[in-house]
């Protein structure tokens, strides 16, 4: 049994399939889910898990080069807008319907309880060496 890390047995199966240049949505409870992707839907109730929880869990677990969000983030979402922007070494801003049309290329979503607006972002996978 795992003792730390990311215990939740789908999520872990499935982060360790991803590679290089793979995209990762994780997203909020509202977002609409692409058909494709492999979906590990985290939420619970509203605002369990959160946002903020599960970047951070993830960016614990993951190469990631950068980020894609929405614009509207900034003013909808000023809080999420800083975390990505504090948390990512590179977040391209992208219309949201440009971002909801990015993510049915992603290899997983990660849904969140999160209930607040556009609380969305697409992880791009890097490489360790």
């Amino acid at each position: 049994m795992k003792k730390s890390g990311i215990l939740n047995r789908h999520l872990a199966g499935a982060l360790a399939e991803l590679g290089h240049g793979d995209t990762v949505l994780i997203c909020d409870a509202g977002m609409p889910i692409p058909a494709g992707p492999r979906v590990v839907d985290l939420a619970f109730r509203a605002g369990v898990p959160a946002f903020a929880e599960v970047l951070d869990g993830l960016l614990a677990e993951l190469v990631v080069t950068g980020g894609t969000a929405a614009q509207e983030t900034r003013e909808a979402n000023p809080a999420v807008a800083r975390l990505l922007t504090d948390s990512l070494a590179s977040l391209d801003l992208v219309p949201h319907e440009e971002l909801k049309h990015r993510s049915t290329d992603a290899r997983l979503v990660v849904r969140t309880g999160e209930a607040r607006p556009y609380a969305n972002v697409l992880l791009r996978c890097g490489v360790f060496f």
